[in-house]
């Protein structure tokens, strides 16, 4: 008697995957192009760009602060999609961020709120690592906004 790796299973392997499924499909999104959620690259690509972009600006005006590009880093993230639905790095890589179908308490807040919320806990990164079926961070869910491809 042999025993397959396949037979036995196991956490590394995660859940069984449905191929029907995608992420969105529970939301009523589309698999693919404009207002499909967006991928893990192209949400790391965009927060990277922010990233640089913030930083240059906060070594501009403050040289010599550890504290500034994080800080600039909400102020733009709270800013741009409180008030546009998209950042610097967000519309460089064709993504942005809209409301979602949620029982959160904040889905009753303007998105401004809901933008400052999803900023502030993006700023801690661990809520933005832990993400669902959807793609959506701990961050995006707890403000009700998901990120899609435009």
């Amino acid at each position: 008697m042999s025993l397959e790796r396949s037979d036995v299973g196991g956490w590394l392997n995660g859940p069984p995957v449905d191929e029907s499924s995608w992420p969105g499909k529970r939301l009523g999104l589309p698999q693919n192009g404009s207002g499909s959620v967006a991928s893990l690259g192209r949400r790391a690509l965009g927060l990277l760009i922010d990233w640089i972009a913030c930083s240059v600006i906060a070594q501009v005006f403050w040289q010599d602060s550890t504290t500034a590009p994080l800080i600039v880093f909400i102020v733009e993230q709270v800013l741009l999609v409180g008030l546009f639905g998209t950042s610097l790095g967000h519309r460089a890589v064709g993504v942005h961020v809209a409301a979602a179908p949620s029982s959160s308490v904040l889905t009753r807040q303007p998105f401004f709120v809901r933008a400052a919320v999803r900023s502030l806990l993006l700023s801690l990164f661990i809520p933005a690592a832990v993400m669902d079926t959807d793609l959506r961070g701990l961050n995006d869910r707890a403000a009700g906004l998901i990120v899609l491809r435009r």
